[in-house]
């Protein structure tokens, strides 16, 4: 028995061996397979499944035997069972040989054959057709391989994705299979390749190689044209590193992509970048009904009123809209719809459902670069909702706080406009009613002040109540503990409290129009205090306390009626910006108010103080240009002058002339020609303003040929001179003015024309009024061309009592940016002189008489035929 058994374990050991190398034969091929996309038959995984377990009974049984040869004699138990280890042995061996017999397949793979689209649960959304027929016509394109869908959190993009998914369902289509990947803010490359993976049927495992996943990926889809889906996308994606082949018009692939980042859009190289948009006024209404449900409680009179001012507080985003309609649902009295708009006004996030919203849109503030960006973002929150800011002002302000570098350089300045760009990226800001300003969507403001508060924990730390229609001041027990107050565009007549405010950063009171009166010692509780900004206010006085706010950086008393600065505001040494624009009352400065600000970088008196005392005057206790000489760190200068002597003296003073920005002339006897360059004004001045100069005969700014003058002129307005004969001494060259934005020029009575302006590539607004000579804007001498690219940012040309004016220009425009004209008094005007573009989709809009609109003569009937339905009667 025991010669029989040993014959026996060399002839199952090589059968074994044969089986091993058949299924590492077989195993090899199958990964190979594999790598292509296919997948092994049910068959052959169950043959190798068999072979493993044949293979570990086999081997213990020959380890057994082994180990019983070890005993001695008969005694050794292991001796009673070699015959049932032999027997066990052939029984394995004909397993072996069996299941080596079943090893020869005729198919050992399959392969796979995903459905060609999986359906997303998706409702019906509502606003989303335009965007949709606009992806189809980009799907359309051949060159268009990438498209990305992008806007603000909670606004749609899932939605329309899964919209856009599942019309594929039910559509003609050229794609093998469209494939779905939910991305998301911490995205990792193993997961979206393994619901890639999972989408084709292909198998994996968790500890397969990212290199072996990526090559079974591209093997797969270079053979197939496919539609990729990505949903929240929140940074660059390397399609390669997942074993994507880049989409393009040979394999005809395409992906669409949703993302908050108009970063992410360049980053992917989106070949067309698709905004997914807020709801119009319409359809936030529609669907803010619709979460509601109840449309017998919402047709009440009341009860409409305050559903249309909460959907107007939801800003058209849909996210907003669904979940305050959805909190509203059970609502039926008017108390409980006053109570969510109140809750809306100071407290959103207790509105059941909204702290949800803010969750969702605190990614975006999350994902934002730096904390400079971030305190930028909160700070704009302190103004009213929808309220356009000037993005100069708020770096400004943001400068004072010190969010930026406090030096008030060209450095700082772009690192404001940056933050502005970034926020803007994120979809946290957005486009003003102008270029040049920019708002805060309602939502995006009040999740602003969820995060300002600490997401609620510290309601105090921002005090915000602007544009509320107060008409007395919020007790002052509010305001303690607060490190910004906000109280701006109100009614408030006086402030009567005087507030214990020792953490106060930040005070906002501009725009309280009927604000005259302010408690002496208002300020003596404010000793953090950086920025004060009481513009467009009625006060007459500054309260003496200002001399206690040693950490004011920023002053705006723009547009007060103060006739005195106080002696006290020479002391503060900190303050950087002290702007006094158009305080038309301001008759007295002290020396004292002035000299001691050493710091001061910004100082602003356009359209103000004017009594500047000369050198070896009486008015000794007065300020004069030798104060402004001392100080050093001046960089930005606005001044008022109404004497030739002061501005000879001025032009004399080279480190005032050079910081001059804004300049005001007025009713200065004896002057016949303005010289700009010889005074040195030329390089930084933004606006210039003459007025009510009687002998000024022309403005004079001579230099090299092709030099740009005036090269940052913004805004240009002549008033009141009735002996100019020409603008300029000698005509503009083209590269002169390149930045005017702003043309203004009332009672010039000599003046023919203006036909330097088509030269301005960024003019965007004409005010031509009571001009009795003037024949034309653009004269007919003027060589200009159908196709010329003059006036292309115009938007505005308004023009009055021009008894002489006949053309605008010699021949017709295409204005593509003009949105108004305003013709009044213009009777020899026989023609608009303006084209219309074969694509233009909008055209100005004309206000003008009855009579003369029905006068005009026009080249085109088509022309008047488009204009008909924007003609509006004055």
């Amino acid at each position: 028995m025991e010669a029989f058994t040993n014959r026996l374990k060399p002839l199952a050991g090589d059968q074994l061996s044969q089986h091993s190398w058949r299924r590492d034969d077989l195993t090899t091929r199958l990964e190979q397979a594999e790598l292509d996309g296919s997948r092994r038959t049910n068959e052959v995984q169950r043959w190798l499944v068999r072979v493993e377990v044949i293979e570990a009974e086999a081997a213990s049984i020959m380890e057994n035997f082994g180990q019983s040869r070890q005993g001695l004699g008969c005694f050794n138990p292991s001796c009673c069972s070699k015959y049932n280890m032999s027997t066990e042995m052939i029984e394995k061996l004909q397993d072996i040989i069996e299941l080596k017999g079943k090893g020869n397949f005729e198919r050992l793979v399959t392969e796979p054959r995903p459905a060609a689209v999986e359906e997303k649960p998706c409702k019906p959304a509502i606003g989303i057709g335009v965007m949709l027929d606009k992806v189809w016509e980009f799907l359309e394109e051949e060159k268009v391989g990438i498209i990305a869908l992008y806007g603000m959190g909670g606004v749609g993009k899932t939605t329309l994705l899964k919209t856009i998914n599942n019309a594929f369902l039910s559509s003609d289509h050229n794609f093998d299979v469209v494939i779905w990947v939910l991305v998301s803010k911490e995205f990792v490359v193993s997961k979206i390749q393994q619901s890639i993976v999972a989408r084709l049927g292909l198998p994996w495992a968790d500890s397969e190689a990212h290199e072996l996943l990526t090559s079974k990926i591209y093997n797969v889809l270079k053979k197939k044209r496919f539609l990729l889906l990505f949903d929240d996308v929140w940074e660059g994606i390397d399609l390669g590193d997942i074993g994507i082949p880049l989409p393009d018009d040979e394999n005809k692939c395409k992906l669409i992509f949703t993302t908050r980042s108009l970063d992410v859009c360049s980053d992917m190289d989106a070949h067309r970048k698709l905004k997914v948009e807020l709801l119009n006024d319409e359809k936030s209404w529609q669907l803010f009904c619709e979460k509601v449900g109840r449309m017998d409680v919402l047709e009440s009179p009341p009860i409409r009123t305050y559903a249309k001012t909460i959907v107007q507080k939801c800003g058209g985003l849909p996210l907003a809209l669904i979940t305050v309609g959805r909190a509203m649902a059970n609502k039926e009295t008017e108390e409980e719809w006053k109570y969510a708009i109140e809750l809306l006004n100071k407290s959103p996030s207790e509105l059941r459902g909204m702290e949800d919203v803010f969750t969702l849109l605190k990614f975006s503030y999350d994902n934002l670069e730096n904390e400079t960006a971030k305190m930028c973002f909160l700070y704009c929150s302190l103004f009213p909702q929808s309220y356009s800011i000037e993005k100069e002002k708020l770096v400004e302000y943001w400068i004072a706080e010190g969010f930026l570098d406090s030096s008030y350089d060209s450095n700082a300045y772009n690192k404001g406009y940056a933050a502005i760009g970034s926020l803007k990226v994120a979809f946290l800001l957005e486009t003003g009613e102008e270029e040049t300003q920019v708002k805060m969507n309602d939502v995006i403001r009040s999740f602003a002040l969820w995060i300002a508060s600490g997401c609620g924990v510290n309601k105090g730390n921002f005090f915000v109540e602007a544009s509320l229609g107060l008409t007395e001041a919020p007790g002052v027990k509010n305001w303690e503990g607060a490190q910004r107050v906000s109280l701006l565009d109100n009614a408030i007549t006086r402030l009567e409290e005087v507030p214990m405010c020792p953490n106060l950063l930040t005070l906002l009171l501009q725009w309280n129009n009927c604000l005259n009166r302010i408690p002496d010692d208002f300020f003596q509780s404010m000793s953090a205090l950086r920025l004060l900004d009481l513009s467009f206010t009625s006060i007459r006085r500054i309260p003496v306390s200002i001399g206690q706010l040693l950490e004011l950086r920023h002053l705006n008393l723009t547009a007060t009626k103060v006739t005195t600065l106080p002696k006290e505001l020479g002391s503060l040494a900190k303050l950087v910006h002290l702007n006094l624009l158009r305080t038309y009352s301001l008759r007295t400065i002290p020396r004292e108010a002035i000299s001691g600000l050493s710091k001061l970088v910004v100082l602003n008196l356009y359209y103000s103080y004017e009594r500047w005392k000369i050198q070896n005057s009486n008015c000794e206790d007065e300020v004069g240009f030798e104060v402004l000489e001392t100080l050093t760190q001046l960089r930005f200068l606005g001044l008022t002058i109404s004497t030739v002597t002061s501005l000879h003296r001025l032009s004399g003073i080279r480190s005032l002339v050079k910081c001059i920005q804004y300049l005001f002339i007025k009713e200065c006897e004896g002057l016949h020609q303005l010289e700009l360059s010889t005074l040195g004004y030329g390089k930084l001045l933004r606006r210039l303003s003459i007025n009510d100069c009687n002998e000024l005969n022309y403005l004079v700014v001579e230099g090299e040929a092709g030099e740009n003058w005036l090269p940052n002129l913004e805004v240009l307005a002549l008033y009141g001179l009735p002996n100019l004969i020409s603008v300029w001494k000698t005509p503009p060259r083209e590269a002169s003015l390149q930045n005017l934005r702003l043309l203004n020029i009332w009672y010039c009575h000599r003046l023919k024309n203006v036909s330097w302006i088509s030269l301005l590539p960024r003019l965007e607004a004409i005010y031509l009024f009571y001009c009795k000579a003037l024949e034309a804007l653009v004269s007919e001498d003027e060589k200009l061309e159908p196709d010329s690219k003059s006036f292309s940012r115009l938007k505005t040309i308004s023009i009055r009592d021009l008894p002489a004016l006949r053309i605008i220009t010699p021949l017709a425009l295409t204005f593509s940016c003009l949105k108004n004209i305003a013709v009044i008094d213009c009777p020899k005007l026989k023609k608009l002189s303006i084209r219309t573009a074969h694509n233009s989709t909008t055209l100005p809009t004309v206000h003008c008489s009855k009579d003369w609109w029905e006068g005009l003569e026009w080249e085109e009937l088509n022309t008047k035929n488009a204009f008909l339905t924007n003609f509006t009667s004055n």
